[in-house]
């Protein structure tokens, strides 16, 4: 039983980084993509668009509807720290740092 639970607790932790190492500096989960620049330097990869984040609240009989939609700047990095180590997947919403990924070795 004790294996089960520390298998899954590791297959969970392995999906979702929440801080990336940078040489001696650290990235974590919420800091600025200029601060990422200034620890990391620049990615291999990147990519920026827009994106909607939003909700819709609905009374259970139907009387009432609220809708709240906002415009968000998503960019996506990608670190390539070479062949002995997993790239690094980066997303960004309005320049703070949401997730960090791992991806397969780099080249």
């Amino acid at each position: 039983m004790k294996r089960v639970l520390l298998v899954v607790l590791l297959s969970v932790l392995a999906h979702d980084a929440m801080a990336l190492r940078c040489g001696r500096k650290l990235v974590q989960i919420d800091d600025h993509k200029l601060d990422v620049l200034e620890r990391c330097g620049e990615p291999q990869w990147t990519e920026q668009r827009m994106g909607v984040r939003g909700s819709r609240l609905r009374h259970p009989y139907g009387g009432l509807q609220l809708e709240q939609f906002e415009q968000i700047l998503i960019d996506e990095w990608v670190y390539n720290f070479g062949p002995r180590k997993f790239k690094q997947y980066l997303y960004f919403e309005n320049g703070i740092l949401k997730k960090i990924d791992n991806l397969d070795y780099g080249d």
